[in-house]
């Protein structure tokens, strides 16, 4: 592989050159730009290419349009081509000023898409691969608030709802691509890499185990629009690049300001919450810009908690006082309280005809409280707590679970030209920090000494990345690029005050111990090549291959292959690609180690998480951890039969081998077992951690249509998946010997159903200017939660529809209101069907289900929103 990459990328670099001395043609390129201009108004054309026909001859357009190109001799045939306008053959005699007009192609202008292309931008028809290319006035129109929330109800392969009484679980909220998992997809910010959040899923809801993007960090009032690649993309982009990629392109507005107020309630009159934000830009001189957008939001909590009227968890009958006075045990099951600040800004400024330096990246800081178990009276003894709450009777306590994130992404580069090459250095720094404090509680080993509020630590990531790409148009039908990253990561885990762990530690959370504490590093660099060609007018065929190495487990080689058909009107095409990929083991899932609370074997005990570099793991034969490997397929065809309708179909294979997971509560109660020594050395009940233990596949089929007449929109998308396990789960042969099951059915079933394998969207708009309504049906398949050994008490719940409303009235040019409402029909889960085991509804605690998910249980949620653009 390393050979043929440097063959790759000689044949790439032999193709730069220089021309003897010619004639210098200069002029500029305009066209009709119905996305940014008013109708009929010329605007100048950046990144037109411009090609003497038959020849490697070529430059592009620079900010202002206007281009320079030394030619050997006159006349020559010049080509314009760009994407969304009609390509343009003139004939050149004279080194006159050129003055060049593109004709807009109406079929695509809308279109543009920059993901899975390492050059030449594309269509979602013209694109090899499938690529949504989703506008912000979309993601408005879902009748939702959050920007993970938002993709949730527009891209049906895409999953992200709200946790509850999952610790920081619930602050952050697991997001996947395909059911994959956080961890295999990719997020960047205006192409470049978004760095991990500092939280490791650990909890027993969808995502478990796996590391992921905060997409709550990524505000919604700084982006233009999203794209998100629904392929595989390891050899282009590198590790995680394996169910897809999201790219967000952020704002670069500079004509005008806008500034939006909101606010909302459930149905139930709780989940209360209001924000703003503001977008505002400025060019910089004739050739920069800078976009600077701020906003602010806060959310209280819901409570949709069950009301068993006894705690079959404990044995307690309704008899009981405590009982008849809360026959919801005290519990608060729902949305954290939350409150969110960002600040985000984009810029651009051009120092010449060939050179710019760019910058983007912003601050986001966010607050949340939630709640663990309710501490019931008949649980935990009343003479610690007393102390603090003299003077009345003692009722138990609900311990808070509060967390401060703070995130930040900070990229700067300069992009070049030269001889017909484009040059891009970048860095990027970015950081996802997050405290706990719990709150509300006790450390009953330390008595009345106690206090009632614990600093129990937390975790940072951050990483240093430096990007070098280059990229040239060897004629109007072949392009190369290629490219180099180096990456350093650093992993740190922070230990809490002492008495947040000593003895048991605090009730609902031991805070993390000295022995927990960690600060690991590691690097890979990281090259890449991509080449591609327009063999002819309809056929495109190309390929890639990267080679990456990591500090900490050495190399990894991947390639892709893609080709497409279209036909020459660019309506219809037929695309696919085949590729390896693979994720590196996140450091979190090597270095994380700590202590749960939770529940096991029907009671409540303490757990632990072993890290990956433990002795203890060594002893049970548990191996090191390695990278995941993969190989995707992708076919499809996508059209236009009209101007007015699109529709594409894309088939998919995802086969991941190695595929880390975190495992089941492993016990033993024989002291016999090895594992049996370990549990009763470190005051545990039960054991987890991170092992390479599954082989899956996931296939299925993704369908996006659109249709437009005059002032009706109609667009639909679905996504029809199927997950499985391929062979048998790798239990290390110490384990297996003692008759130990590391990845039970309760475990398999997050990988296989706790998201739904049917999403379909429905939406519909009409524009009866100055009112514009909108309506949308999302059909959420169903979902099955599995009991850990017995099937019979399987639970599968069943599909629903949620329908969403977004009314629109302008009252002027400048002012609008909006009235949201989300789930119209107040549509909820169904509930918990326990089939006599009291531990899967925690002793009736929670009505809904939490382990698995289709979409919440919030109900109807209405929102008003006032808009103002000036």
């Amino acid at each position: 592989m390393q050979k043929v990459l440097t063959i790759f990328l000689f044949l790439a670099f032999v193709a730069a050159g220089a021309y003897a001395q010619g004639t210098t043609l200069k002029g500029k390129v305009t066209g009709s730009d119905s996305m940014g201009s008013e109708e009929g108004v010329m605007t100048a054309l950046a990144g037109v290419n411009i090609f003497v026909e038959n020849t490697t001859t070529g430059t592009s357009t620079t900010s202002d349009g206007s281009f320079s190109l030394k030619v050997k001799n006159l006349p020559v045939v010049l080509v314009f081509s760009y994407i969304g306008y009609e390509k343009k053959t003139m004939t050149v005699s004279s080194d006159g000023f050129l003055d060049v007009v593109l004709t807009e192609d109406v079929l695509s202008a809308q279109d543009v898409v920059v993901s899975g292309s390492r050059f030449r931008t594309r269509t979602s028809i013209t694109s090899p691969v499938p690529v949504d290319n989703i506008k912000l006035r979309d993601l408005q129109a879902t009748a939702q608030i959050a920007f993970d929330k938002m993709l949730h109800y527009v891209v049906p392969s895409f999953n992200s709802t709200q946790q509850t009484i999952s610790d920081a679980t619930a602050h952050f909220d697991p997001a996947d691509l395909r059911g994959l998992g956080p961890s295999r997809t990719l997020v960047l910010i205006n192409g470049k890499r978004k760095n991990p959040s500092a939280l490791v899923f650990i909890n027993d809801t969808p995502g478990k185990g796996d590391v992921g993007v905060d997409m709550n960090s990524i505000p919604v009032s700084a982006i233009e629009r999203v794209e998100v690649l629904r392929d595989g993309a390891s050899a282009q982009y590198g590790s995680d690049a394996i169910a897809g990629v999201i790219n967000v392109i952020l704002n670069d507005e500079t004509e005008k300001t806008t500034v939006n107020a909101y606010s909302g309630v459930t149905e139930e009159g709780d989940g209360f919450q209001f924000g703003g934000n503001v977008n505002s830009g400025f060019k910089i001189g004739e050739r920069g810009f800078f976009n600077l957008s701020a906003g602010y939001t806060d959310q209280e909590e819901t409570n949709r908690a069950g009301t068993p009227g006894n705690d079959a968890l404990f044995g307690v009958d309704g008899s009981n006082p405590f009982i008849q006075a809360n026959p919801d045990l005290g519990m608060r099951v729902g949305l954290p309280n939350m409150t969110s600040a960002n600040i985000y800004f984009n810029s651009e400024l051009e120092l010449n005809d060939f050179d710019e330096v760019y910058s983007f990246g912003g601050l986001v800081y966010r607050e949340g409280l939630s709640y663990a178990l309710y501490r019931v009276p008949y649980w935990i003894p009343d003479e610690f707590f007393l102390k603090h709450d003299e003077g009345t009777t003692y009722n138990g306590f609900q311990p808070t679970f509060e967390t401060n994130v703070f995130d930040t992404q900070l990229t700067a580069g300069f992009r070049s030209q030269k001889a017909g090459w484009k040059y891009d250095i970048s860095y990027t720094f970015g950081e996802n920090t997050v405290d706990y404090t719990i709150g509300n509680s006790i450390n009953l080993d330390l008595g009345e000494l106690s206090p009632t509020e614990f600093k129990a630590g937390g975790y940072e990531f951050n990483n240093n990345i430096i990007n070098f790409d280059i990229s040239k148009l060897v004629t109007d039908k072949i392009f190369v690029s290629g490219g180099a990253e180096f990456r350093r990561e650093n992993f740190i885990a922070v230990a809490g005050e002492e008495a947040s762990f000593a003895g048991a530690g605090a009730q609902s959370f031991p805070g993390l111990q000295p022995q927990n504490a960690i600060d690991a590093k590691r690097t890979n660099v990281g090259a890449y090549v991509d080449i591609g060609a327009d063999v002819t007018e309809s056929f495109f065929i190309g390929g890639a291959a990267r080679l990456e190495k990591y500090s900490d487990f050495g190399n990894t080689e991947t390639i892709k292959l893609n080709a497409r058909l279209k036909t020459k009107d660019n309506r219809y095409s037929a695309r696919g690609s085949v590729s390896t990929g693979f994720r590196a083991p996140s450091l979190h899932q090597v270095f994380l180690s700590n202590i749960q609370t939770l529940i096991s074997g029907g009671t409540v005990s303490n757990q632990g998480t072993f890290n990956n570099d433990s002795p203890v793991l060594r002893k049970l034969g548990v191996n090191k951890l390695q990278e995941e490997t993969t190989t995707n397929f992708t076919f499809g065809f996508a059209g236009r039969p009209t101007d007015d309708f699109f529709l594409s179909v894309d088939f998919f294979q995802i086969d991941v081998d190695d595929r880390i997971v975190y495992t089941g509560e492993i016990g033993s109660t024989d002291p016999t077992t090895t594992i049996f020594g370990i549990l009763q050395s470190n005051n545990i009940t039960s054991l987890k951690f991170f092992i390479n233990g599954a082989d899956t596949r996931t296939k299925g089929v993704e369908i996006v249509a659109n249709y437009q007449l005059d002032k009706l929109k109609l667009n639909g998308a679905a996504s029809f998946t199927d997950h499985s396990i391929q062979g048998r789960i790798k239990t290390p042969d110490v384990l297996a010997a003692d008759g130990i099951d590391i990845f039970n059915r309760k475990e398999q079933a997050r990988l296989l159903t706790a998201r739904p394998t049917e999403k379909v969207i429905l939406g519909a708009s009409y524009d009866l200017n100055p009112l514009t309504v909108g309506v949308s049906g999302n059909y959420f398949g169903d979902v099955t939660w599995q009991h850990a050994s017995d099937p019979t008490k399987d639970q599968t719940f069943d599909a629903k529809v949620l329908t969403d409303l977004n009314v629109n009235y302008k009252i002027n040019s400048e002012v609008s209101l909006s009235l949201l409402v989300n789930n119209l029909f107040n549509v909820y889960p169904d509930k918990i069907d326990t089939k006599g085991d009291v531990v899967t509804d925690l002793g009736g605690r929670f009505q809904y289900p939490w382990e698995v998910n289709q979409f919440g249980f919030n109900g109807r949620v209405i929102t008003g929103t006032a808009n103002l653009s000036f």
